[in-house]
């Protein structure tokens, strides 16, 4: 399962902002922030941002950090790390399944996709796998 470390990200702030605001929005059912605390944190967020209220829609549950400045960005990464620490998560644990491609390919690729699919008909179990040939081999089918 993914996870990402509250206090030590690995990632810039713009990155870990927009990255646990969208995991906060999110429709996924397991992770371990509970629900109110997810919109808490979103709420909060929002907030610093912007004189409104939060939007109710989901759709319109997007943080937009470009009007914001360096001291805003801080506020919000200081924000959903209080949050956080407050209700003794330290670590962010989620799960999601590979999803499905959300775009089609373009007229002109089907043919390729098609001849990858006869060379490849079984679909891999994951993703990337770790053991890739390097780009110089030569895989035999």
């Amino acid at each position: 399962m993914p996870s990402l470390n509250v206090q030590n990200p690995d990632m810039p702030d713009l990155q870990f902002v927009l990255f646990v605001s969208a995991l906060c929005t999110s429709d996924l059912e397991t992770i371990n922030v509970p629900p109110d605390l997810r919109k808490t944190i979103f709420d909060r967020c929002w907030s610093l941002l912007h004189t409104e209220a939060p939007p109710i829609d989901p759709k319109d549950r997007v943080l937009d950090l470009r009007g914001g400045t360096e001291l805003t960005l801080d506020a919000c990464a200081a924000t959903i790390r209080s949050l956080l620490l407050e209700a003794d998560i330290t670590t962010l644990v989620w799960d999601h399944p590979v999803s499905e491609p959300s775009l089609n390919s373009t007229p002109e690729a089907l043919p390729l996709i098609d001849r990858l699919g006869k060379l490849y008909p079984d679909r891999p179990d994951i993703v990337d796998p770790s053991n890739r040939p390097s780009s110089g081999s030569n895989p035999t089918p």
